[in-house]
C-alpha cells in the first residue's frame, strides 16, 4: 500500500511576493477509529476481548489528558512519547513576561525508532 498524495498550490509565507508553487499534501485514504482498533487487537489475542481491549484504550485517553494536563512527558516505550508545547508572543526581558503572552498550546507527539522506520520505507502515489 501507498501513501497517497495531492498537489497544492501555495504561498511561501515566509516570501509572499514570490510565485505560488506547488506542494504535495498526504491525502487520507480513510480512517481507523477506536473500536476498531479494539477488535484487531482483540483478534490477536485469544485472550482479551474488544470490549476489554476498547476499555483500556478508552483509559488510557483519560489518562494521557490527565498526565499531560499535569505538565508531564507521556512515553509509550518504543511507541514515542507526547506531551505539551506552547506558543507565545515575545517580549524585551523575562521578567516581563506573564501567562497572558501565552497563545495556546499543542499537543506534540514524538514517534519512537519503530514508527520513524516507517517513515523510511513509505512509497508515494500520486492522486488525482
Amino acid at each position: 500500500m501507498s501513501v497517497t498524495y495531492v498537489m497544492v498550490e501555495r504561498n511561501n509565507p515566509l516570501k509572499p511576493q514570490e510565485p505560488k508553487k506547488f506542494y504535495a499534501q498526504a491525502k487520507a485514504s480513510g480512517e481507523v477509529t477506536l473500536k476498531k482498533l479494539s477488535k484487531e487487537i482483540a483478534q490477536g489475542s485469544t485472550t482479551v476481548s474488544d470490549t476489554d481491549v476498547l476499555a483500556v484504550l478508552n483509559d488510557l485517553t483519560k489518562l494521557l489528558s490527565r498526565h499531560l494536563s499535569d505538565g508531564e512527558i507521556v512515553r509509550f516505550g518504543d511507541f514515542g512519547a507526547f506531551q505539551i508545547s506552547l506558543s507565545s508572543d515575545g517580549v524585551e526581558s523575562a521578567d516581563k513576561f506573564n501567562a497572558s503572552h501565552i497563545r495556546g498550546g499543542k499537543i506534540t507527539f514524538r514517534p519512537g525508532v519503530d514508527l520513524r522506520e516507517t517513515l523510511a520505507t513509505l512509497k508515494y502515489e500520486k492522486t488525482k
